[in-house]
């Protein structure tokens, strides 16, 4: 089975951060979240994967080249204009095959996908849908799912007094071929607007009515696994927090497993209370505390006499000598 992963949005709501770089390159334990996907896509043997692109494609296509070190094969679908949530998928249904995996390139996840794709091989519907129960239905849509599983309908971001369901859709899809005959015609797009080229497709708006409307069986898979879709800035400092106490299974390897620190002090190191993340090349000033959790990226440079607490800090962030930052997130240009 292959896979396809969506990198081409603009991440509007974790700006001033997506303006200097693609939501699927912004950083998790110093590496981009979605290289935590395709690693999570190699370990499930998805390896033959394409990724659209649309804001900042060269930085995508820079950092990951042809995936081998992420451990896939990787290609690339550019859109010149965004196709919306489903119509990019269309865009590149030549490469996906019979049976294929649609995950966000922005979401921090550990699903277990093998799982999922057992389940999706079990059933005759032409699609399966993860599923994730929450407390607060206002922030999701959510799936209204019979006793076995199909699902038979859909709520958008639901007052919790009024929600059908507790079941978050998590934008982690598997379909069968035959999902592409439910798309919309070129133009038709319930979710176009003004200017959107014909090609655009919803999968919330044009896409699932249809299943629906036509009695079209398709599935809920209900996840127990860590998902969090990076949507703004304080569910990246939570995603990050995640990843560093373990709450969310990443890989830490390399230098970022050398500089991962418990809190004990150390000879010639700042004042570390941990956990604290040291990325490779950073520089720490003199008499700087950092208190745990905080993450300090690839070549940071932080100034005498900083005080940091639950900091997460990019690469190549600069904080200014006697800085107090507590909960923050320091970028490049802070």
């Amino acid at each position: 089975m292959r896979a396809m992963v969506l990198a081409a949005g603009l991440g509007t709501r974790l700006r001033p951060i997506t303006y200097e770089m693609p939501k699927p390159m912004v950083p998790v334990l110093g590496r981009p979240v979605m290289e935590h996907i395709l690693r999570l896509l190699a370990r499930h043997g998805f390896t033959e994967t394409i990724a659209n692109l649309h804001w900042f494609p060269e930085l995508i296509e820079g950092h990951f080249g042809d995936g081998s070190g992420s451990g896939v094969s990787l290609t690339y679908s550019r859109e010149e204009q965004l196709l919306g949530t489903s119509g990019g998928v269309r865009n590149a249904a030549e490469f996906l095959g019979d049976s294929f995996l649609i995950i966000s390139g922005d979401a921090l996840t550990d699903i277990d996908l093998a799982a999922m794709r057992e389940f999706h091989e079990s059933h005759d519907g032409i699609a399966t849908l993860a599923m994730k129960r929450v407390q607060d239905t206002s922030q999701f849509g959510v799936a209204i799912v019979g006793s076995d599983g199909r699902i038979q309908g859909f709520q958008e971001k639901p007052d919790p007094s009024e929600a059908l369901s507790d079941l978050a859709n998590c934008g982690i899809y598997m379909f069968r071929k035959e999902i592409f005959d439910f798309f919309p015609e070129p133009g038709t797009s319930k979710a176009a607007g003004e200017g959107d080229p014909p090609g655009f497709a919803d999968w919330a708006m044009d896409v699932f009515p249809r299943l629906l409307e036509g009695d079209v069986p398709f599935y809920s898979h209900e996840i127990d696994a860590y998902w969090n879709d990076i949507g703004n800035l304080e569910e990246l400092r939570e995603g990050n927090i995640d990843a560093l106490t373990g709450a969310v299974e990443v890989e830490r390897e390399g230098e970022l497993v050398e500089g991962f620190r418990s809190g004990e002090p150390m000879a010639g190191e700042p004042d570390l209370v941990g956990p604290v993340l040291l990325g490779p090349g950073c520089e720490i000033g003199d008499d700087v505390r950092i208190d745990g959790p905080s993450i300090i990226g690839d070549g940071v440079r932080v100034g005498d006499g900083s005080r940091l607490k639950e900091v997460i800090a990019l690469p190549g962030a600069e904080i200014p000598a006697r800085s107090v930052l507590i909960g923050a997130i320091a970028a490049a240009r802070s």
